[in-house]
């Protein structure tokens, strides 16, 4: 069974909602070290087989292979992780900017917030990047609704009548 089948049995499995809570609050400890360290030596491509990489992350195979589910997305060049084994050859080439949107995208409070992020984006940097990730967020809907359009409920009503009458 290839790496990343079995990460996801693992992600998936029946647990009561303690042992749920327990296991990814480990994963989630695991993961905020190894950010931390390559935050700390951003310059620096770690690189290798990824059983090798999993054992300087200190993580089991299949559970790096879960992490590498998570930031492949901010790497400079990807990798299909259903594809991953433990002899594939893997380099982190992380795109810092990317990586701090992606853990605003994922809500990863306390990944974003990490102290060593001072070290690698200023901190208007960061700040420019949460707007854009803010404003990538908001709705603009340009099409006003006239008070005597139908309704866009569809209850066939004008507007002002029906869901505009409060308005």
């Amino acid at each position: 069974m290839k790496l990343y089948e079995t990460w996801k049995k693992m992600a998936e499995m029946q647990q009561t909602p303690q042992q749920q809570v327990k296991y990814w609050n480990e994963y989630f400890a695991m993961e905020t070290e190894i950010y931390k360290k390559i935050l700390q030596n951003r310059d620096t491509k770690f690189q290798g087989k990824l059983e090798e990489l999993a054992k300087e992350f200190d993580m089991d195979p299949v559970v790096f292979c879960g992490f590498m589910d998570g930031i492949n997305t901010s790497l400079v060049n990807g990798y299909d992780v259903e594809c991953l084994e433990e002899t594939s050859d893997i380099v982190l080439d992380v795109d810092f900017e990317k990586l701090f949107y992606n853990m605003l995208e994922a809500k990863a409070k306390w990944l974003y917030t990490l102290p060593e992020w001072n070290d690698v984006l200023p901190l208007e940097k960061r700040q420019e990047i949460t707007r854009a990730w803010r404003k990538s967020k908001q709705v603009i809907n340009d099409q006003k609704i006239g008070r005597n359009d139908p309704c866009p409920c569809g209850s066939g009503l004008k507007y002002k009548k029906c869901c505009g009458k409060s308005a």
